[in-house]
């Protein structure tokens, strides 16, 4: 089985539930903060691209950030909300779990069980 990475939030309840569930089924895997570690744009690019999304189908409507920056009025590109979610990690949906050559947003935590099928 591939290696399986959890990119996340710590103090997310979501991020915690996916731990819980992997742990749980015995599944080893390795959390990355990426609050600490952010994200590249390269990692970003290629993590939505092993889920079929673009920047804006991973962005994260209810926070601040995004209310500040106005995304919403500004009508931006997506390259530009790549940059912005970069730039303000809290933009990026979470949790994203990656396997291999797939990855998935782990929303609700459940949906982690697609990657093993």
């Amino acid at each position: 089985m591939s290696k399986i990475t959890v990119y996340e939030k710590p103090t997310c309840t979501t991020c915690r539930n996916v731990s819980k569930l992997l742990i749980e089924n015995g599944v080893d895997f390795e959390k990355v903060n990426y609050y600490i570690e952010p994200f590249t744009r390269p990692q970003l690019q290629s993590l939505m691209k092993k889920m079929k999304m673009r920047p804006s189908d991973l962005l994260r409507k209810n926070e601040q950030a995004y209310k500040d920056l106005k995304i919403k009025e500004k009508n931006f590109s997506e390259d530009r909300i790549l940059e912005l979610m970069i730039k303000h990690p809290d933009l990026v949906q979470r949790p994203i779990v990656e396997m291999g050559r797939k990855a998935i947003l782990a929303r609700p935590p459940e949906k982690i069980l697609e990657l093993f099928h």
